[in-house]
């Protein structure tokens, strides 16, 4: 019992460190180094300005193309309980969010997740924040490596670089903010 138990865990963990090796020998290093292009959506949606790659916050914020994220942070409220969980737990994971400059989903929920990163007084650095085109590809294959489907997606992984869970789009419920607390939640101490 104990040897495959052992075997589990230790494939399990060998799978990321594969994974993971992919992208840089420290596992999220290389997530944290903003490299992406920009191109635009000619004829669709108003000329939308897509971000294929790593991006980051401040990139958005300082873009007026992506006004939608001060627009709809002002209106985000997150969850108290989910608050309270990335207050708790906020040395213990990190989060990779795919998503797509373009999306509705996207522009709806990415502010959100960060007014409840501030709220919480989570670590923007250990937010990772990666562009997909509308074919949802971005750079180094990261959306096979992540199986990527749809957008946004949000990863939770803990210190080893392990996926504890993820909200794809609207989650189950509608409410990313009060699911992403709960896998938060049941984080170990």
């Amino acid at each position: 019992m104990f040897k495959v138990h052992f075997m589990k865990k230790f494939s399990s963990f060998f799978f990321v460190l594969i994974l993971f090796s992919a992208c840089s020998v420290s596992g999220t290093k290389f997530l944290s180094t903003e490299k992406y292009a920009t191109s635009r959506d000619e004829g669709h949606e108003g000329n939308s300005k897509i971000l294929k790659g790593i991006i980051n916050r401040k990139l958005l914020e300082n873009d007026t193309a992506f006004k939608w994220l001060a627009d709809n942070y002002k209106y985000a409220n997150p969850d108290a309980k989910a608050i309270e969980a990335f207050k708790n737990k906020k040395d213990k994971f990190s989060i990779i969010v795919f998503g797509g400059t373009w999306c509705h989903d996207t522009q709806n929920l990415l502010p959100m997740f960060y007014k409840l990163v501030d709220k919480s007084g989570f670590d923007a650095s250990k937010v990772f924040l990666i562009g997909v085109n509308r074919a949802k590809t971005t750079i180094k294959k990261l959306e096979v490596k992540y199986a990527i489907k749809n957008v946004p997606t949000f990863i939770v992984i803990d210190k080893l670089g392990i996926e504890i869970g993820r909200i794809v789009e609207y989650g189950k419920t509608g409410y990313i903010d009060k699911e992403l607390g709960e896998i938060v939640s049941k984080i170990p101490q």
